[in-house]
This record gives structure tokens, C-alpha cells and sequence, in this order.
């Protein structure tokens, strides 16, 4: 039997990218999987089609997960799709790189509300809808928290916030045997990172030439930990934050 027969997850932020890649991997194992996007509807689409022609089975919702109330949607039509609920992946997030002199109120509050108070909103909303036999939660950090390179000083602020939440609300939510656990790339070859100049950068050249495996990471890379962190074969896991990043620290 497939690892997730039978369960239901939500992958925010699952248009493109880490976390198109994440939904897709969870539906191969079986799992129903609601494909949330904030303004991509074509790339959730695409996801979808992607998902039933191999097979399997997904729904695309669109909301935006720095608002309360696009959360209540989202979690409301995975309900009324589904039924149930059993995996959130906190996947969506922004980030941007600035120095010091540069940094605005604005850079602030728009990664912050998105990367952290989005995913601590979400969580909690997804935390009612739970059974008794409890749930997962998979944020998705960043090895950032650990690189902590020049002009980065926002959005590694925020990891390492999500970080402390993951650990905080794995010993908050356990004894409801909720397990929340965190995933930490490193670099990795996504269409944000390609539209946005990371790849063919200076920061590119030396993340690889200090990597360990000598290359950037790809987004399959990080789907077997998904897969593992969703089902039971982590069932005594929680709270652990797991870096995958080619060795990068």
C-alpha cells in the first residue's frame, strides 16, 4: 500500500517550485492533495493536471496565507473536498535580498507577515481540523539560518523564526500527536530562484564552491524527506529541524 493511502494534505505555496514538487510527490504516495496558490491559478492548474494524469487525486484553492480569512477557505473547501485532514506542508514564502541601508518597513512586514505570522495562522486553523489520531506539519525553513550570508538579514530572520516556532509548537501540539518538524534547503534550482538572479550569481558560485557535494540542489532532492516527514515512518519524529543542503552549513 502506498504510504499516504487515505490521507489528505495542504501544500501552501504549491504552484511552482519546492512546493509543486512536495504536492506532487505526496499525491504519488497517495495522499489527496490540495494545491493552494496565492496568484499562479495556470501553475496550480498545471499542478493538478499534472497530479490526476498520474493517477492521482488534488484540487487547486487559491488563497493568500498572510490573510486570515483566505486561511478559512482554504481549510473550509479541504474539508468540503476531502473530508478530512491530515498534512500541512507550510510551503509559501517570499524573500528578498537588501543590505542594511536598504531595508524598509514595507521589505519587513511583507516577509514577515507571509513567511512567519502566515504559517503560525495557518497551523493554527489547521490545527482544528486535525482528528484524534492527530496530524503533520512540515514547515519549510531554510539552510539560511545556518549560512547567514551578507544582505540577508530579513528573510534569514525569518527562518530562523520558523526554526524556534517548529520546535515550540512540536511541544506544544504533541500532546495532541500533532508532529511538527521543519525542512531546511539549501540552495536549489527553482523558478524563483532563476527568475529572481540567485542562479548565475556570485552567491551561486559560492554556495557550490563550498558544498560539500559541489552542486545546487534540485527540487526532487528534497521529496523523499517530505514523503517521510508525512507518514508513519516518522511516526516518533518531532520537532527536528532537518538540513538539506548538499552538506552546506
Amino acid at each position: 500500500m502506498s504510504k499516504l493511502a487515505n490521507q489528505v494534505a495542504v501544500v501552501t505555496g504549491a504552484s511552482k517550485g519546492i512546493g509543486a514538487g512536495i504536492a506532487k510527490a505526496l499525491a504519488a504516495e497517495g495522499a489527496s492533495v490540495v494545491v493552494n496558490y496565492a496568484s499562479s491559478k495556470a501553475g496550480a492548474d498545471k499542478v493538478v493536471a499534472d497530479i490526476t494524469a498520474a493517477g492521482g487525486k488534488a484540487i487547486a484553492v487559491q488563497g493568500d496565507v498572510s490573510k486570515q480569512a483566505d486561511i478559512t477557505n482554504l481549510f473550509a473547501e479541504t474539508k468540503k473536498a476531502y473530508g478530512r485532514l491530515d498534512i500541512l506542508v507550510n510551503n509559501a514564502g517570499v524573500y528578498a535580498f537588501a543590505p542594511l541601508d536598504q531595508i524598509t518597513e514595507e521589505s519587513f512586514h511583507t516577509q514577515f507577515n507571509l513567511n512567519v505570522l502566515g504559517l503560525l495562522l495557518t497551523t493554527k486553523e489547521a490545527a482544528t481540523y486535525f482528528g484524534p489520531e492527530g496530524g503533520s506539519v512540515i514547515n519549510i525553513s531554510s539552510a539560511i539560518t545556518s549560512l547567514k550570508p551578507p544582505a540577508s538579514s530579513i528573510y534569514t530572520a525569518t527562518k530562523a523564526s520558523v526554526d524556534a516556532i517548529t520546535v515550540i509548537l512540536s511541544r506544544e501540539l504533541g500532546p495532541r500527536k500533532i508532529r511538527v518538524n521543519s525542512i531546511n534547503p539549501g540552495l536549489i534550482a527553482t523558478e524563483g530562484t532563476q527568475t529572481t538572479g540567485v542562479l548565475g550569481s556570485d552567491f551561486e558560485t559560492g554556495f557550490v564552491a563550498t558544498n560539500p557535494l559541489g552542486r545546487v540542489g534540485q527540487v526532487e532532492d528534497l521529496n523523499p524527506a517530505a514523503v517521510f516527514l508525512a507518514s508513519s515512518d516518522s511516526k516518533y519524529l518531532t520537532g527536528e529541524i532537518i538540513n538539506i543542503s548538499g552538506g552546506s552549513r
